[in-house]
């Protein structure tokens, strides 16, 4: 019934706004669990040809087992991400969950043989709390069933639980405290009335403090630290006088100070202490290293830490000690994106996870028996199936930096961007594939779909990280804020003629690809520059900034409203409908793909809808994908199959011919 009222409700808002309603081809495929209007039948030969780029794996670091002699990692056999277990370096990877779900944030509770995780109902991200018993496979609701929860936040001796629900009232990000010995005592310690996001970060050891990011934008984060016998909740970094990024990592030892990231004092996050006790032993630690520092660690001693540098997109892992603040760089990991750093329960080793374009994510461990780590010392964990293809001969990409619209010091200012090529000469057809955030970044981890694309298509694929982008400092981090959206629009009108001016590469044939905010670029580039374009893919893209600041979760409208623009302010309303690409939709003259998953808590399912209607009312060529249960993307693997093979009939049909 809501099927079809659903259908009802697009015919007429087709029908309203724009007049007679195109007659739509609708069928229902994984076993209707996703609607498809005007999209073909997919045949056997893409599918067959697909099968092996479909069933690459992955494996990432959750956590240690208890002993330290296992590692908890998530990978999938199925359809969805579950956590596994492995013994040893090569070991068999042993299920311990067989959920229809993917779980998440799954850590080990300290002193204990249980694991604490993170899990929703069809992408709609109104996650609970659950607790499993290692021992006897239960698993226990820690949560109410209803609320949005996460950011779960152990203290050091497995008693306490800190964590973030909007249980209150449904929309605000309050921090949470729970006695395990008695969780009919949680009570809310932090209310965060204000809008933004608060989220809990360290118990020091001895668990009278809590360490607290509040995050008001990507550009403005701010630290406290809350004494929980008393409640009194102290800012320590940042605040209205001061914006800064400034995100904690850990307490030291002993409790008197903590460390985090900031770029209060220059252009990129660096590993910084702030002290406690006395101010005048807080510094800066990592000034030598002129990129942002992504993550920290710091052992169970308080005497080694590690912590990884975005060198351009690339993952640069540094063993670190408190002592002297020395800090080296560890040269025997593999080249590529570093996360997830996990110190084993005696400090003898550091798990992570590593992905570079050739290689999935894979779990790795680093003896840290010598002060220096080398080759000798690195042994890799896990070997995440690849579907037999050869690897190896997969597609590296070339960093490149493009001249864009303004200029910098009298010169152009370019644009990076990582460019994969198919063999031979050329002119090669284009994807542009364009990062979601919008504060994200492009970085070259493994992809069988862009690797299918340039073997089996012939397509070069270039994924530009235009202004606003993470990663390049925080000048150019804002350089898209409020007023100045379409300049990072304007960077892909300056990659297409870029991309005119390459020999191997066809001007004439290039299409646009991208979800979430990468979504609303895609629109606006097919809005912007229909007549270098052939065809556009939106994923869960936004269509319309008012409508989506109206509709997106209650929970993180106050946060996108300090990136986009607030729609109630009327010249900013006035603004966000200017560049909106439902506003221009007239200017779309290509064939567009959306894809759209229906309980999507971020983009609702309708900023999807309104553009189909609309392109539909006008005459353009459009299929459209509704998988009912997703959220912001697609989760599940059935799904993403048929999604990457709809996407490779689309492309042969509107970008290759």
């Amino acid at each position: 019934m809501q099927l079809e009222i659903r259908r009802w409700l697009l015919a007429a808002l087709a029908v309203s706004c724009f007049g007679t309603a195109q007659a739509v081809d609708e069928r229902m495929a994984n076993n209707g669990n996703v609607m498809l209007q005007d999209v073909p039948e997919v045949p056997e030969e893409i599918r067959s040809e697909l099968r092996r780029y479909q069933n690459t794996r992955s494996a990432f670091v959750y956590d240690w087992a208890a002993d330290g002699k296992s590692l908890f990692i998530g990978t999938r056999f199925a359809d969805v991400n579950q956590i596994h277990r492995v013994d040893e370096a090569g070991g068999a990877r042993r299920q311990l969950t067989w959920f229809s779900e993917p779980v998440s944030g799954v850590q080990r509770r300290p002193e204990s043989n249980e694991l604490s995780f993170a899990m929703d109902s069809g992408g709609s991200e109104f996650s609970q709390i659950f607790l499993l018993d290692l021992q006897s496979g239960q698993r226990r609701l820690l949560t109410d069933g209803e609320s949005r929860n996460g950011q779960v936040t152990w203290s050091h001796d497995g008693q306490m639980m800190a964590y973030q629900s909007t249980r209150r009232n449904g929309r605000t990000n309050d921090i949470w405290l729970m006695d395990k010995a008695n969780p009919e005592t949680t009570r809310m310690v932090v209310p965060a009335d204000d809008g933004y996001w608060w989220g809990p970060v360290d118990f020091s050891e001895d668990g009278k403090q809590l360490l607290i990011l509040q995050y008001v934008s990507v550009n403005d984060s701010r630290i406290h630290v809350l004494d929980i016998a008393s409640g009194e909740l102290r800012q320590v970094a940042g605040g209205d006088d001061a914006p800064a990024r400034n995100l904690p990592f850990s307490f030291d030892a002993k409790g008197e100070g903590f460390y985090y990231v900031t770029d209060a004092d220059g252009e990129f996050a660096q590993l910084a202490y702030f002290s406690l006790k006395d101010a005048d032993d807080s510094k800066v630690i990592t000034k030598d290293i002129p990129w942002s520092i992504d993550s920290f660690a710091l052992d169970h001693s308080g005497k080694r830490g590690a912590f990884i540098a975005n060198e351009g997109g690339i993952s640069r892992l540094y063993q670190y000690f408190p002592s002297n603040d020395r800090y080296q760089r560890v040269d025997a990991i593999p080249v590529g994106i570093i996360s997830g750093l996990h110190f084993s329960p005696d400090d003898k080793a550091l798990a992570f996870t590593v992905n570079n374009a050739q290689t999935p994510s894979d779990a790795y461990v680093l003896n840290l028996s010598g002060r220096r780590a080398d080759e000798d010392d690195l042994s890799r964990w896990t070997f995440s199936e690849v579907g037999g293809l050869d690897t190896t001969q997969f597609a590296s990409p070339e960093l490149v930096h493009y001249p864009t619209f303004d200029q910098v010091d009298g010169e152009a200012r370019t644009i990076p961007a990582f460019v994969y090529k198919p063999d031979g000469p050329g002119p090669h057809p284009v994807v542009i594939s364009i990062h979601g955030g919008p504060e994200g970044q492009y970085q070259p981890r493994f992809s069988s779909t862009y690797q299918y694309w340039v073997a089996k298509l012939g397509v070069a694929v270039i994924a530009p990280n235009v202004r606003g982008s993470s990663g390049y400092g925080k000048s150019y981090l804002q350089m898209d804020n409020g007023f100045k959206r379409e300049d990072s629009v304007k960077d892909i009108g300056a990659l297409l003629d870029w991309i005119g001016e390459q020999d191997d590469l066809d001007a004439k044939r290039v299409a646009v690809f991208g979800g979430s905010y990468g979504g609303y670029m895609v629109l606006a580039s097919a809005a912007h520059y229909s007549d270098k374009l052939k065809a556009a893919v939106d994923i869960v893209g936004i269509s319309n900034f008012v409508t989506f600041l109206e509709n997106t979760q209650d929970y993180r409208r106050d946060l996108r409203r300090v990136e986009y623009g607030d729609e109630r302010d009327p010249a900013m309303r006035e603004h966000l409908m200017n560049i909106s690409p439902l506003s221009h939709v007239e200017a779309m003259q290509i064939p567009m793909f959306v894809a759209q998953g229906h309980n999507d808590p971020r983009v609702p399912y309708t900023e999807a809808e309104q553009v189909v209607a609309a392109l539909r009312q006008q005459g353009n060529a459009v299929w459209y994908m509704d998988a009912l249960n997703e959220g912001h993307g697609f989760r599940k693997k059935e799904n993403r199959d048929l999604f990457s093979e709809l996407t490779v009939m689309f492309f042969q049909e509107y970008l290759l011919k």
